[in-house]
């Protein structure tokens, strides 16, 4: 007697369906992806008790006759698909043809429908899997699914389940999912006769986005939702990488409005986002990705929750350019708002030099701007008043007490001239601050490590240590990537002794080394001479600086995450070389610093993803003393 035998057809659905429908949410997502796929232009849910008890759909599209609604019963009845062809360029969300039978497999499941030019409806009733009666009835346009006492023939599938909260909750995900993925349909879900979600057809992507969202952070525009070319596009909003978000908000991807998770799109989301995310943060928001059906596998998956690309490096490039070049044009916004029209005037970088200056009395000021009024001539300010100083250089690093500095004045200190080739005295301002050409009026520093700004909009807040840490790490990039860092020769080479693999390292990376600004030569055995270390090092020791480089160049893989490394070694290099919190600048510092960030291309967060600068508008502080 053969021991292989064909499986009933209801022990068949029911198999299936423990691949199809997990939880209520499962029902819910395959009833709203036919709905959408029979042009419906209004969906409504409704719930009870997380679903378990009652999940009905309502959709107001073409509807099905007495023989669509029987077919749709049997396993593998599908409108979507008819051809071999047809799976290589799936359009629509469903087109298994399995949701419905193992849906009516494990509950009682009622369909009501009448399709378009038809006076009466259809309505079946199933009950776990066998067909109760079929009859006509009068009904709306369009079907209503009703699915009542899910798994109730399966008390072991029902003894997994979650709370009903939960439930609850993993359904508002799925109709959320939707909501976004197809913006021109009118969504309305109702927990328990409880209208939680009403979303109307006329509002936009961005602003259903802005409801569904939990928090009020301003949305970065990621291309052109309504645009209809070219056949592969990406456009969606993100929140700000500096908005403070709730656990809740996620990034949502959609492929040809498929809600879906891919870790390739997510991780091009974060690359656009390079140096503006921080640490162990996440992107939040929406993608929406158009491509041909042919280019994307989207049967890779029971639940369709995984798609396979064709091209996946092309589709990472897209994406993550779309991100990045959202993020540069924001960079330009804010750079007008906050720096304003008055940002005419081109002089060349002045770097904020941090090397550490003798205690003797002698300091190299900063050179003066092309167009700065002449020496000795004073700089007009209304009601200002003048002292006779010299600009000083930098101050050095000295840990400071702040213990009650508050606010300090900017304002330049006073240096002694080394000798008689010293420049020329000339006059500075010490009250009131005028207008720079960077468009911004200086009011001071607070506890030497943020400066003080207003502008037209209100009160500007800049950390001046990310500040300057962004753009030395511009400069270092764009040397890198021009040809290499300029290096500074040691006075003193030294000498550093390496491990085995530390040592082969050298070896297999000596050329990005020494384009990274490093001299380095053999010594023997695992012994190298460091005799030049890249000019903007800073203070960094040499040798920590190399272990860091070489740590990072034995964990690189791939040549995605080595571009990563070298932009974090960079990082790393900016950060030590940068102003650092607490060091007391002069008015002729904070302007240079100022005048760069003006005029650069990148400045709103440091390269590690901090935040540069605040802006308090004045409505805000009227707020604070009820005058608004």
């Amino acid at each position: 007697m053969a021991k292989i035998h064909i499986l009933p057809e209801h022990l068949a659905n029911q198999i299936a369906a423990g691949e199809v429908i997990e939880r209520p949410a499962s029902v819910v997502k395959e009833l709203v992806e036919n709905s959408l796929d029979a042009g419906a232009t209004r969906i409504e849910i409704e719930i009870e008790g997380g679903g378990i008890r009652l999940i009905r759909v309502i959709d107001n599209g073409e509807g099905m006759d007495e023989d669509d609604v029987l077919l749709c019963l049997e396993r593998h009845g599908t409108s979507k698909i008819r051809e071999d062809r047809d799976l290589a360029a799936i359009a629509t969300l469903g087109f298994r043809g399995e949701a419905i039978p193992s849906i009516g497999s494990v509950a009682r499941l009622t369909i009501t429908s009448r399709p378009v030019g038809s006076d009466l409806g259809t309505e079946a009733v199933v009950a776990y899997g066998k067909l109760v009666k079929i009859h006509e009835i009068g009904a709306a346009q369009g079907t209503r699914f009703e699915v009542a006492h899910l798994f109730g023939n399966t008390p072991a599938r029902r003894k997994f389940l979650r709370t009903v909260r939960t439930e609850q909750a993993h359904v508002e995900e799925v109709v959320k999912n939707y909501a976004l993925g197809s913006p021109g349909v009118t969504i309305v879900l109702r927990i328990d006769g409880r209208e939680i979600l009403h979303l109307d057809r006329t509002l936009s992507l961005q602003q259903r986005l802005v409801r569904l969202m939990p928090t009020a952070a301003p949305l970065l525009p990621i291309g052109d939702p309504d645009a209809t070319t070219p056949p592969q596009r990406v456009f969606g909003y993100l929140a700000l990488p500096e908005a403070t978000l709730p656990a809740a908000a996620r990034l949502r991807l959609f492929v040809n409005g498929r809600a879906v998770r891919d870790r390739m799109m997510t991780h091009a989301v974060i690359e656009g986002l390079r140096g503006f995310l921080m640490k162990g943060r996440n992107p939040a928001g929406l993608i929406h990705l158009i491509i041909p059906a042919t280019e994307v596998d989207v049967n890779v998956h029971p639940a369709k929750h995984e798609v396979r690309f064709r091209n996946s490096r092309d589709i990472h490039l897209l994406i993550s350019e779309a991100v990045a070049g959202a993020m540069g044009d924001y960079q330009k916004t804010v750079q007008g708002r906050i720096f304003g029209p008055s940002r005419t005037r081109q002089t060349s970088p002045i770097p904020l030099d941090t090397r550490p200056v003798p205690d003797s009395p002698s300091r190299v000021p900063i050179p003066p701007d092309e167009d700065d009024p002449p020496r000795g001539t004073p700089r007009a300010a209304s009601g200002a008043l003048h002292a006779d100083r010299q600009v000083p250089a930098v101050e050095p690093y000295r840990p400071a007490n702040t213990a009650g500095r508050g606010v300090a004045a900017a304002e330049p200190e006073p240096a002694t001239a080394p000798d008689a080739d010293a420049r020329l005295p000339r006059q500075a301002t010490l009250a009131v601050p005028e207008r720079q050409h960077h468009g911004l009026q200086v009011i001071g520093q607070l506890d030497d490590l943020y400066i003080l700004c207003r502008n037209d909009e209100g009160l500007v807040l800049i950390d001046q240590h990310a500040a300057h840490e962004r753009l030395l790490f511009e400069d270092l990039r764009r040397q890198y990537t021009g040809d290499r860092i300029a290096s500074q020769s040691l006075l003193f080479p030294l000498t550093t002794e390496l491990s085995l693999f530390q040592a082969r390292l050298v070896d297999q990376h000596l050329i990005e080394l020494q384009r990274m600004g490093f001299a380095l030569r053999h010594f023997g055995g695992n012994a190298y001479v460091i005799s030049g270390v890249p000019a903007l090092a800073g203070q960094c020791p040499p040798q920590e600086l190399l272990l860091d480089m070489l740590e990072q160049f034995g964990s690189e893989s791939g040549q995605g995450e080595r571009e990563n490394r070298i932009d974090r070694i960079l990082a790393t290099m900016a950060c030590r070389a940068a102003v650092k919190a607490g060091a007391r600048l002069s008015t002729r510092e904070i302007e240079a610093l100022l005048d760069r960030m003006a005029r650069a291309d990148l400045f709103s967060h440091c390269p590690h993803g901090r935040p540069v600068w605040k802006t308090i508008g004045r409505m805000e502080i009227r707020k604070w003393f009820h005058r608004a």
